[in-house]
Formats: C-alpha cells, sequence, structure tokens
C-alpha cells in the first residue's frame, strides 16, 4: 500500500473515536453471539448499538469553511505575569455556519468554545486570560472545529492555525552598566591591536611598499619633505575596533545544581546579564546545551533563555560551542550550580583567547554571597539573585 493511501485510511479511521469503536465493536460481537444462540434480546442489542452508529454518520456531512485568527497580547512575559489572548471565528463561507466546537490547546490544557450558528461573514469572539508561573514555552494552538454527533461516537476535526508561542522569561534583577573600562567609539570597543584600515585614527608612519595608496596623508607627507627635504611619505594607521560581545554559558549538567530552583534563579541570572548587555548597546550570545543563538539586538538570546532546558552536555561542551557562535566574544560568563568543579571553568576558558574577560558565577544558596579571584578568573558566589547587581558591580571594575 501507498504511503499516500495509508495516509487516506488513517485520516478515515480517525474519525470513529474510541466510544464510537466501542459501540461498533459491540454491536458486531453482539451479531455474532446472536447468530450463534438464536436470542431474540441479542438481536435486539445489536441493531441497537449498529442504529446508533449509523444515525451517528449524517452530523459528518457538511464543510466548515471559516477563519480563525488568534491574537496574544503580549507574546513574551516574565514569569509571574499574564497575556490576554483573544480568538475570533469568521464564518468565510457563502451559507450560514452550524454550531460548532472550537478547541484550542494551550499548553497542557484545551479550551473548548462552543461556535454559535454563524450567518456568512459573520464573526464570533471568545477571549481568556493565560497566566504564567514559570520560566518556559507555552504552545498555543492549532485551533480545530470539530463536527460529530451529540454522543462523539465520530467526529471530523480541521485544523485552522499553526502553534504559536508564548515565551516566558524568568525574573530579573535590575543592573549597573556593563561598561566600565571599555573605551566605545563609533564601532565598538577599542583594542591595542594596530590594523592598517579602520575607523580610529592612531598615528602616522612612514610608507613601505604594499601599502594602499589611499591612506598616505599628503599634507603630512608634504610637510616632512619640506622640512627635512625628504621625499618620504607618510600613511595613516589605525586601531582596529570592535564591537563589545558579552556571552553567557550556563551548565546544563543535572549534577551541578543541588535542586531545579537553582537552574532556574541560573536562568535568571543569564537574563539578567543579557538585558544589561542589551541596554549598553553588546552584541549578546547565550549557550545552554542544545539552546544556542546569537544576536545584536539581545532578544534572539533572551528567547533561547526560555527555551534552556536541563541537558548533558555539561559547561565544557557548551562553551566550546559558545566560541563558535560567538569568535568575537569580549566579556564572558560561564555559569554553574553547587556541584560544579573548578577544573571544568579551567577547561571552558580554554576555549576563549586570553584577552577575553572571563567571570565564573556559581549560584550556591548554601554559601554566602562574595567574589574571589582564582587562577586568574574572577568567581562570584551567588546565594540569591537580588545579590548579583551589587556583585558585578564591583568585579567588573
Amino acid at each position: 500500500m501507498r504511503a499516500s493511501a495509508r495516509a487516506q485510511l488513517r485520516r478515515l479511521l480517525g474519525i470513529v473515536n474510541p466510544l464510537g469503536w466501542t459501540i461498533l465493536g459491540s454491536g458486531l460481537l453482539l451479531v455474532v453471539a446472536a447468530a450463534y444462540v438464536d436470542w431474540r434480546e441479542l438481536w435486539v442489542l445489536a441493531a441497537a448499538c449498529l442504529l446508533v452508529f449509523v444515525l451517528a454518520l449524517p452530523f459528518l456531512v457538511g464543510r466548515t469553511n471559516v477563519r480563525v485568527d488568534i491574537v496574544l497580547q503580549p507574546e513574551r512575559v516574565i514569569a509571574g505575569g499574564s497575556v490576554a489572548a483573544g480568538v475570533r471565528v469568521r464564518n468565510v463561507a457563502t451559507h450560514g455556519l452550524l454550531p460548532t466546537m472550537l478547541e484550542l490547546p494551550v499548553g497542557s490544557i484545551v479550551h473548548r468554545y462552543a461556535v454559535p450558528r454563524l450567518a456568512p461573514t459573520e464573526t464570533h469572539d471568545e477571549s481568556f486570560t493565560i497566566r504564567t508561573e514559570r520560566r518556559g514555552v507555552i504552545p498555543v494552538g492549532p485551533a480545530t472545529t470539530r463536527r460529530g454527533d451529540p454522543l462523539s461516537l465520530l467526529s471530523r476535526d480541521v485544523e485552522w492555525t499553526d502553534v504559536t508561542e508564548i515565551l516566558v522569561r524568568p525574573p530579573m534583577v535590575p543592573m549597573d552598566s556593563l561598561g566600565a573600562g571599555l573605551l566605545r567609539d563609533l564601532e565598538g570597543v577599542s583594542t591595542d591591536a594596530v590594523s592598517h584600515s579602520d575607523l580610529a585614527f592612531h598615528a602616522l608612519r612612514e610608507y613601505v611598499p604594499g601599502d594602499d595608496l589611499r591612506h598616505v596623508h599628503w599634507k603630512s607627507s608634504a610637510k616632512a619633505m619640506a622640512v627635512a627635504d625628504d621625499s618620504r611619505l607618510l600613511v595613516r594607521q589605525y586601531l582596529d575596533t570592535r564591537r563589545s560581545h558579552v556571552t553567557l554559558v550556563v551548565d546544563d549538567s543535572a549534577t551541578v545544581w543541588t535542586e531545579s530552583q537553582d537552574f532556574e534563579t541560573a536562568m535568571s541570572v543569564a537574563a539578567s546579564i543579557l538585558v544589561r548587555a542589551t541596554l549598553d548597546e553588546f552584541d549578546t550570545s547565550f549557550v545552554c546545551g542544545t539552546s544556542a543563538s546569537s544576536g545584536i539586538t539581545g532578544h534572539l538570546a533572551l528567547d533561547s533563555v526560555c527555551r534552556a532546558e536541563i541537558g548533558a552536555n555539561g559547561l565544557v561542551s557548551s562553551a566550546h560551542r559558545a566560541a563558535v557562535v560567538s569568535p568575537d566574544t569580549s566579556l564572558l560568563f560561564l555559569v554553574s550550580g553547587a556541584r560544579g568543579d573548578f577544573e571544568s571553568f579551567q577547561r571552558a576558558v580554554v576555549a576563549f583567547p586570553p584577552e577575553v574577560r572571563r567571570y565564573a558565577l556559581i549560584v550556591d544558596p548554601s554559601r554566602q554571597s562574595r567574589v574571589t579571584e582564582t587562577g586568574g578568573l574572577v568567581v562570584v558566589q551567588i546565594a540569591d539573585l537580588h545579590d548579583l547587581g551589587a556583585l558585578l558591580r564591583w568585579s567588573v571594575r
């Protein structure tokens, strides 16, 4: 049997609900039993079961032709907030729409609405509120209409929308700027690396074969020739510039977290730093196991925070992936739990160049918040999320 034929057969069999299969199967078994023992009562029960099943078939006749729109405001929210949701059903057929049932899955809950009879172009609106409790992703949809009999023996479902996601961000705390000690020009942060072509003018030097003549400073060259009676040319020399890039790497290994809430605190730490970096106009990247993203606005990284889950990749593997995702990292934060070991931090920072500023953040509610430095790595112990701003205010300076 071809794949298309098998798919069509599955759709046909899917019309029959579990109760419908029960009634149909019972009717057929009663027919066999009645023929074997020749009991009139069994014939009556068999006929009743089969008649009920047959009477359910006409309810499938007809075609539903509607337009369903789902509105979510906002689609990104902080845990504990609410999302205003609305569903609009519009009859786009040229004839009236019989009363039908609309189902809309929201996470693990299915909302069911009875749509009344609608004339052509008539609409029906439903509104509800989605409350969020913790970080994550809440899928909404697809919106499905169901045509079937009152006993739900048979039903024909049609999906009218795709799945829309509500991204629930973790609670965050305000922080001061991360830009202390970083010199910014029009294009980013100046470094000590000398470049032959950039925006940050640094000095003049003598021309050597191979230099781009467009960088010759003719006015200074003319003055030098007049004073020293020398025919050598002077060319501009620049400082290399780049935008600051903040990268967050969170350990997704379950073995480093004492409790699941500690992992959620780490997500709040990461989100707080990413928001601050975005306000400072830094590029941002986030990696936690299989969840990774990088961008300019910070929204992509924050969306990845919503999707991050406990896994088995570990800090070292995630750090090496982050080095590939964001090779221009200038500020690195490695986040792990109380059961993590310092060796993992050391192996993780090896993936980045030595000029990258590195911080190890350890979420451990059982210890006091403090900042230390070990092996050239700034170690920040975080006992409470609200300590983050003060700890980083001291350590980044």
